[in-house]
């Protein structure tokens, strides 16, 4: 029998970190990260860049939304749906902490 973690829903008024234990350095406006525990590196584009650095302290994924909708063009549904996928993505890989 394999036990798994628990997975959790993540939804606007979810907060959310950066997961300890990783390593993240800038690469031409896009971040690298190495998952030291799994051995594992990571890259990010540039809004993906963005969003992590929001992580370095919690969040609400409501709040990183309404950042990213003041510096980018895009339709409100549009960023708090991709921004959940991506969310979703990294604590699938055990990158982010949710709460």
């Amino acid at each position: 029998m394999r036990i798994t973690k628990l997975q959790k829903e993540i939804g606007v008024d979810t907060i959310i970190t950066q997961a300890a234990g990783l390593v993240a350095a800038d690469m031409d406006g896009e971040k690298v990260m190495l998952n030291i525990e799994k051995g594992k590196y990571y890259g990010i584009d540039s809004i993906g860049s963005r969003i992590w650095e929001l992580l370095e302290v919690p969040h609400r994924v409501r709040e990183v939304v309404d950042v990213l909708l003041k510096e980018y063009e895009v339709e409100e549904k549009t960023c708090q749906n991709d921004v959940l996928a991506f969310l979703s993505k990294l604590y699938d890989q055990g990158l982010v902490d949710i709460d």
